[in-house]
């Protein structure tokens, strides 16, 4: 009896243990806000839920500003010892945050047959930045392609029909003609077509070269392409729309401002994120349409946005709370939930046959754009020593459009400086 009795005690003390070790698990979690909207509201609301849920988990958001400030802060916080357990970061700092090794590979995780569906969920497009080297870095969370979106209004003003988009760089420019108008002095009042070229111009850019069939760089992240006759001819058709057209903005159009320029009709057309589909939605005081980008040789764009990442210098349990979380977050109802209140593209194909999004979408069909532009994507600009690589390319982009470099000169400039960066990992 006396033995029986010291048994379950000491079971019960082992409860009790695991029941505070548990207790004791706190994911802080650097999140990203740099797209408009109620987004704080939406994840801690996530949070609160995912605690519920499982109370033997805490989860800790600290919002860390701009996609590069979460970068930053998140590699300074892992220096210094102290990193946060999981973060959104872009896609694209995968070869950053792994030669810095930073996190560690999600397929360490993967256990259960569940497990192994849940991680072959996803669409393939946005797992193009996710993996390199036969292992899983990153998961797909926030993500986006980049679509046209339109004035139907002007349109009809124009003469244009405003349920037919351009579907061509040709036909773009021979819309925006037609959309461009001018006061009395000559100073143009609404441009035809508008593409930001601050904040992240090479996405914006690798709209136009995925159009031209060019790649920018390989799978390996060591080697780029920008010199190349497809890329020059992209930048090129860029700067005409301002210099040679006179459809588009001059100089540097910003990518914040954007948005607004498209609600206050300074522009009928622009090219954006479809994390921005909600804003429009909400802000526009006009029909508006949303399409794929227009082609030139093939239709295309790259995918963007953000990925979880578990960082290494948490402890396992830290590292096995925040697996739990990132599947609990993307499960198919809350990755529909998530597309509906931001823009961004539900990350799995069964988030769209949820009756949520089905009836979101047969309510308002441009919620499925950015989706059905998935099959034509390409990966996003990524490369090792990527966050300086990427300034190469945007240096030489906006010297293009501000009129400093020829494009052929600019590109030539971006390709040898990226190669110089790149050298080491050859």
């Amino acid at each position: 009896m006396k033995l029986a009795m010291r048994v379950l005690l000491s079971t019960l003390f082992a409860f009790l243990v695991a029941g505070a070790a548990l207790a004791q698990t706190e994911i802080s979690f650097f999140y990203p806000v740099a797209v408009g909207g109620p987004v704080t509201k939406i994840i801690d609301g996530y949070a609160a839920d995912f605690e519920k849920e499982n109370p033997g988990i805490k989860v800790k958001p600290i919002y860390a500003g701009t996609y590069q400030d979460t970068i930053v802060k998140a590699l300074t916080a892992h220096k210094s010892g102290e990193p946060p357990v999981t973060s959104v970061l872009l896609s694209t700092d995968m070869f950053t945050l792994i030669d810095e090794d930073a996190i560690v590979p999600i397929d360490g995780f993967v256990t259960s047959a569940e497990d192994k569906a849940w991680l072959a969920s996803f669409y393939p497009a946005f797992m193009l930045n996710s993996r390199t080297g036969g292992k899983t870095w990153g998961i797909p969370f926030q993500r986006s392609t980049i679509v046209l979106y339109w004035n139907k209004e002007l349109f009809k003003e124009a003469g244009l029909d405003p349920n037919r988009p351009p579907a061509t760089w040709a036909e773009m420019v021979a819309y925006a003609q037609k959309l461009t108008r001018k006061d009395a002095s000559g100073k143009v009042t609404q441009y035809g077509v508008q593409i930001p070229s601050s904040g992240f111009p090479y996405w914006l850019f690798q709209g136009l070269t995925t159009e031209n069939d060019a790649l920018l760089m390989n799978e390996a992240g060591n080697e780029v392409y920008f010199d190349r006759p497809g890329v020059i001819e992209a930048v090129q058709f860029w700067a005409d729309l301002s210099k040679k057209h006179g459809v588009h903005p001059p100089g540097i159009v910003e990518w914040g401002t954007t948005p607004r320029d498209f609600f206050e009709k300074k522009v009928a057309m622009m090219w954006t994120t479809t994390g921005n589909l909600t804003n429009v939605k909400t802000n526009a005081k006009f029909d508006f349409g949303v399409a794929m980008l227009p082609a030139n040789k093939r239709r295309g764009s790259p995918t963007g946005g953000g990925n979880f990442h578990i960082f290494k210098k948490s402890s396992p349990a830290q590292q096995q709370a925040a697996f739990k979380f990132i599947k609990w977050i993307t499960s198919p109802q809350r990755a529909a939930q998530w597309g509906i209140d931001t823009g961004y593209v539900a990350v799995r194909a069964d988030a769209f046959e949820t009756p949520v999004m089905k009836q979101y979408v047969a309510g308002f069909p441009a919620a499925a754009v950015a989706r059905d532009q998935l099959q034509f994507a390409v990966a996003e600009l990524s490369t090792h020593d990527n966050q300086r690589v990427t300034k190469a390319l945007n240096d030489g982009l906006q010297a293009v459009l501000t009129g400093t470099k020829t494009a052929e000169q600019a590109m030539k400039d971006a390709q040898r400086e990226a190669e110089r960066l790149l050298r080491t990992y050859k």
